[in-house]
């Protein structure tokens, strides 16, 4: 139904501006869009083309050619090179969130960082591990360039956000017959292979198709003899098909089909420190003094083997993700004054998972607990999918409608529109949590207690998301020098979660008991299975927020922007159903204030330098507590859980640099910075409820907001040698990044391991393209070149379990290139 939906309602918006489509001068479809030596990099950041200098927000730009270069392959390794950008890859990089400026998504939250492909917001998904709302795997190949957007967007982007968008600008088929083949091959067993080829077929209509498979062993190597030898590995196929076809000299219509699919082992979380921890509380319902010692002999069995060693207890983990969309835009321009553009798109996202939460591998002695005890193994948490058989299944579908004019004297530039999203389930989101039991397989119930207090959480969600906006902005040249822009958006946003949650117990092997899990909807209520229609609970939000934009802009000459702005941003509540009694938390907001110069200088030395200071009130922000569960939690078998709080007010302030500049022949040097300085103002915790007996806020009054480290610097040097042509263009780059040591678990009771420690990365490459005048190109690149090792995520599970863990970086990575060029 969705699908015949999606086709109907393109066909529809096509045939109506045919219909309105009357003669008029033909666009440019094929308009530049590659960088100078000047810095004249096109860009799409108030949804038209511009240059970068000429646009009044922070920007960092990643060419395709840098993108390469870096050898940025996902969404986790983009955030090394963008200072602003913060990547949470904790559960691996299909499954990595953004954030910028401090603004960060935690858990099941909507997120804080818009992720666009060809102007369309990524397909909604709502897991407890941050699955989908992110680029996912497969989307870094054949793009225009990646544009990172800094400060609340939220005038002309459609769904709102707190922290700024990322834009991922596809190649647009050109009227040339090209293409290319690039093979690669690295450490790990790297084996990738990409293709691209562009056909024009007559002179109306141009096809592009791109291909990138990529499969590499895993980093992180298993010790524990269970399971498979190796975690972190990659294993996707991408593909996408593109047609540009000129309906008529003023009419564009621009369909994009994309298909990826991963099949991993997943990522695996390491012991990295094991209690007792002087001075920090047990809390009631505790198991540290039980754990301890076990992940204390965990750690010492790791001693003196490899960092990235870590202990596996899920005998088939697996983490599997597929998502495919279409999107069609369709460009009319009505005259030379007015363009209407209809965007819409249709996606599925889904995904099956199965992992050891913790990274635990506890065994324990005969005799440990009570006499007569078998030596064995005491589980923790393990999250696989339910009683439906899908983590996530998730549809989107988006529709935009878009008016962009200007005046006839040309002082005015406007534009405004509609934009709708809706994304419904397919099937319930559904999750089997073992806690505290050894199960074979957990869909049939052979499992066993070894600690007498397992069971099994049956988490089975249904989320409906329903977001609506109309927005209008406006540019008016004051005089040749000054303009100001207004924009305004008022948003529309509704949730709902129908959930089933139950508690299953499992006595012995193969046998099964049900029972509704919230025990203060279903207190004692027995359900019939592990979908439980009888434990069936239904919770709505909604919001309609304004969010706004005053920008004033001074131009003295052509090559010199000064802008000062203010800006709303707003960020939608959500629902956890899991969290019984503190389920829902509502939107946050921020109010930005920002002044910033961009320069182009031209000539012997040319090159940019872009600044940007701001100021952010940011207010019911919100933030992750990790709930303690009481006794009375755990024998009414509510998991361990991290519960979304709204808390008070913090601020946020800081600068940001992005430079380029060519001092001599064939040496260029790029170079961002970022300072972040954050501060909560005021944090208010709900008080303790008889299932939990407290929440440890990732943050506390008086200090930083999580995962906001204060410098961030990165620094590229290229240097392409003076060789002769016949010889081709030979250039060697090396990337330095520094990351200062920035908290993640800042709380009241505070354990020795809260923070993530500073980090100095290296990365270097050789390439030479057109090799010996041939269609050519080689390269080689390293990443981690100093192998540095680090927690790049660490998880506070000291107080239910006593010990620490985390997620470890990646080891240095290099690889060789070969790529062949064909055609015009």
């Amino acid at each position: 139904m969705k699908k015949l939906q999606f086709i109907a309602t393109t066909a529809l918006s096509t045939v109506l501006l045919v219909g309105l489509a009357a003669p008029a001068q033909a666009q440019n479809a094929n308009a530049p869009q590659a960088a100078t030596d000047t810095g004249d990099i096109i860009v799409t950041a108030r949804r038209s083309e511009e240059k970068l200098q000429d646009v009044p927000i922070s920007i960092t730009v990643l060419s395709q050619d840098a993108i390469s270069k870096r050898n940025i392959t996902n969404a986790g390794d983009l955030g090394a090179y963008v200072p602003s950008l913060a990547t949470n890859a904790n559960f691996g990089p299909e499954k990595s969130s953004f954030s910028i400026r401090g603004f960060i998504q935690e858990g099941r939250t909507s997120p804080s960082v818009g992720v666009y492909f060809a102007d369309v917001v990524s397909p909604r998904a709502n897991t407890g591990t941050t699955s989908g709302n992110g680029a996912g795997v497969g989307a870094f190949f054949d793009l225009q360039n990646v544009q990172v957007l800094k400060g609340p967007q939220g005038t002309l982007f459609g769904r709102n956000t707190t922290g700024g968008a990322i834009l991922l600008v596809p190649t647009k088929p050109t009227d040339k017959l090209e293409g290319y083949i690039e093979g690669t091959l690295g450490n790990y067993n790297e084996r990738r292979l990409q293709g691209v080829l562009n056909v024009p077929l007559g002179n109306s209509i141009r096809v592009r198709g791109a291909v990138d498979w990529n499969k590499a062993d895993g980093y992180l190597h298993n010790i524990s003899g269970v399971g498979p030898k190796d975690f972190g590995n990659v294993n996707y196929v991408s593909a996408r098909l593109s047609v540009v076809a000129d309906l008529t000299p003023d009419l564009e219509n621009y369909t994009i089909f994309r298909y990826s699919k991963s099949n991993t082992h997943g990522n695996l979380a390491k012991i990295v420190s094991a209690g007792p921890y002087p001075g920090f509380p047990v809390f009631p319902g505790g198991l540290g003094p039980l754990f301890a010692p076990l992940a204390a002999a965990q750690i010492a069995r790791g001693a003196g083997r490899d960092f990235w060693s870590v202990e596996n207890s899920n005998p088939n983990p697996y983490e599997r993700q597929e998502t495919w969309q279409v999107i069609n835009t369709t460009t009319w321009k009505a005259s030379d004054t007015l363009t209407v553009k209809n965007i819409i798109s249709y996606a599925q996202f889904k995904e099956n998972t199965s992992f050891d939460l913790y990274g635990s591998n506890l065994l324990h002695p005969a005799n440990y607990l009570f006499p007569g005890e078998p030596a064995g193994r005491y589980p923790t948490i393990v999250i696989e999918d339910g009683f439906t058989g899908d983590y996530a299944h998730q549809s989107t579908f988006t529709e935009e409608f878009q008016l962009q004019g200007r005046s006839a004297n040309g002082k005015l530039d406007w534009q405004a529109g509609a934009y709708l999203e809706v994304s419904n389930p397919l099937d319930f989101n559904s999750a089997y949590n073992h806690i505290f039991l050894l199960c074979s397989s957990a869909a049939t119930f052979q499992c066993t207690d070894p600690l007498f207090f397992g069971n099994i959480s049956s988490a089975n969600i249904k989320n409906f998301f329903n977001n609506k906006g109309i927005y209008a902005q406006a540019t008016y040249d004051l005089s040749d020098k000054f303009s100001i822009t207004a924009g305004i958006r008022y948003t529309m946003d509704r949730m709902k979660d129908e959930s089933r949650n139950i508690k299953i117990l499992v006595p012995t092997p193969g046998t099964a008991q049900f029972l509704c899990q919230n025990p203060l909807l279903f207190p004692g209520k027995v359900a019939s299975n592990g979908n439980g229609p009888e434990c069936n609970s239904i919770i709505k939000i909604k919001s309609n927020k304004p969010t706004w934009l005053i920008d004033l802009d001074y131009k003295p000459n052509s090559d010199m922007l000064l802008y000062a702005k203010w800006a709303r941003g707003y960020r939608q509540g959500s629902i956890i159903s899991g969290n019984v009694g503190l389920e829902v938390h509502q939107p946050e907001t921020v109010d930005t204030y920002e002044v910033g110069t961009k320069a182009t200088f031209r000539g012997a030395v040319p090159g940019y330098f872009n600044i940007a200071a701001f100021y952010n009130d940011f207010r019911n922000q919100q933030i992750a507590a990790n709930a303690v569960i009481s006794p009375a939690g755990r024998a009414a078998g509510i998991p361990d859980s991290q519960v979304i709080i709204n808390v008070g007010k913090s601020r946020i302030w800081g600068v940001e640099v992005d430079a380029s500049i060519r001092p001599f022949e064939g040496f260029k040097l790029d170079a961002s910075y970022a300072y972040l300085n954050t501060k909560v103002l005021e944090i208010t915790v709900p008080a303790p409820t008889i299932f939990f007996s407290a929440l440890a806020t990732v943050a506390t009054k008086g200090g930083p907001l999580s995962q906001s480290p204060k410098n961030r610097v990165s620094v590229t040097a290229t240097y392409t040698l003076p060789l002769d042509q016949s010889i081709g263009k030979l250039s060697l780059g090396a990337t330095f990044t520094h990351t200062d040591a920035n908290a993640v678990h800042k709380t009241d009771f505070d354990p020795v391991f809260a923070t993530v420690k500073a980090i100095d990365l290296l990365n270097a490459n050789v390439d030479w393209e057109s090799a010996f005048g041939s269609p050519v190109d080689l390269s080689f690149f390293v990443t981690n070149l100093t192998n540095q090792k680090r927690v790049v995520y660490p998880i506070a599970t000291y107080q239910p379990y006593g010990f620490e863990t985390g997620y470890l970086n990646q080891p240095r990575m290099w690889g060789f290139r070969l790529k062949y060029r064909f055609g015009d």
